[in-house]
């Protein structure tokens, strides 16, 4: 069982990009199911303000974005190009398209009955309108359904030519790989939609990358994801890492594109990929939170 647990809830595309990567890898890892929305006090304990969802944890250090529990996988696997910093500058940009641009046209696309019922199924009536409401505020930029379809359906032709090998890049997958495949899952297999049946080059892709199924996976609670954080301590950061002008001052780090939520700390690290906060935290003492730099600003506190 590797160290690495993830806060993740079922119908999470996101959580599903990751789920799928640990699968490829074949890595066990410990499953901690959060709520679909805020609030989430244990969670926060762990990761402060930032609220989007998979959030990744090794003992102290936690991984906020996918991109940085990405990484990890990739050197807990030896699997570099799972990491988004190890691809091409072109594959980089496909990657980072795909889970913004594709992922908002995708989500916009899923308003099926399909997706209703199984929403009904997993949430209250309750929950239901507090996901809506929360979902309206999260700062996601909105399509009508018919421009949303109309830019899968792009995305979708674009997919059929690039596939000419089992692989969008190569024989083997890599970081753009998953960005592509939780967007078209979201679309798929739960909102049930016929949006992909004329592509039969992207829904055969789609089965080999379902076919990597989720690794070994043990479910923890939140409660003992808290015991692992206090009873650790964060790893130690190289000095080379640990040069930027800002370090030791308060800063806030913010997402740039949607949940824009700050959070708060002392910036203790900064590598040419991401910064490193510390917080204390009366219930599990010091921590680390590693966020991505593509993607979010930091600032003064």
């Amino acid at each position: 069982m590797s160290d690495l647990i993830l806060h993740h809830y079922p119908m999470s595309p996101f959580s599903e990009k990751i789920r799928v990567m640990l699968g490829y890898t074949g890595l066990d890892w410990q499953s901690v199911i959060t709520r679909e929305m805020p609030p989430r006090p244990q969670l926060a304990i762990l990761a402060g303000g930032y609220r989007k969802i998979p959030v990744a944890q090794i003992g102290a250090d936690i991984f906020c974005d996918t991109r940085t529990i990405a990484a990890e996988i990739a050197t807990l696997s030896g699997k570099p190009r799972l990491a988004l910093e190890k691809l091409t500058t072109q594959q980089q940009g496909f990657a980072s398209e795909v889970d913004l641009e594709v992922f908002i046209a995708c989500a916009m696309a899923a308003s099926t009955r399909a997706m209703g019922r199984k929403f009904r199924q997993s949430l209250s009536v309750a929950d239901m309108a507090r996901f809506i409401w929360d979902r309206l505020n999260f700062g996601l930029p909105v399509l009508s359904l018919r421009a949303a379809r109309q830019r899968v359906r792009l995305h979708l032709e674009s997919l059929e030519r690039m596939l000419k090998q089992p692989f969008l890049f190569g024989k083997q997958p890599n970081h753009a790989d998953f960005s592509t495949y939780h967007s078209l899952w979201f679309l798929r297999d739960l909102a049930e939609s016929s949006l992909l049946d004329d592509y039969p080059q992207t829904l055969a892709w789609m089965d080999r990358m379902q076919a990597f199924g989720h690794g070994g996976r043990r479910e923890i609670s939140a409660q003992q994801a808290l015991d692992i954080a206090r009873e650790a301590t964060p790893r130690a950061i190289a000095a080379v890492h640990r040069k930027d002008p800002q370090i030791g001052q308060q800063v806030r780090i913010t997402p740039s594109d949607y949940g824009q939520v700050a959070t708060s700390g002392k910036l203790v690290g900064a590598t040419p990929t991401r910064w490193i906060l510390a917080r204390d935290v009366a219930e599990v003492g010091s921590i680390h939170l590693h966020f991505p730099k593509q993607g979010f600003t930091l600032a003064p506190d």
